[in-house]
């Protein structure tokens, strides 16, 4: 590796919302060596099962009903 090019690689601790502290390596400059996450996959609605599927067909079958042929 060339010398004077490459960012410093330091341990910094990952606070997870919950508390949860994990240590790592990472060329982030930090204050305090502490970077706060918001949202990590025990909060997100992606990876909790927690998420709410919007459909366009009910949209669809609301417009029919309202305006579509009458059969």
């Amino acid at each position: 590796m060339k010398k004077g090019i490459h960012p410093e690689y330091n341990e910094i601790t990952v606070l997870m919302s919950d508390g949860t502290e994990v240590k790592t390596r990472s060329t982030m400059n930090l204050k305090d060596g502490v970077y706060r996450t918001e949202v990590d996959s025990k909060n997100h609605p992606f990876y909790n099962d927690k998420t709410k599927m919007i459909t366009s067909a009910g949209r669809v079958d609301k417009f029919n009903k309202r305006y579509g042929k009458k059969s």
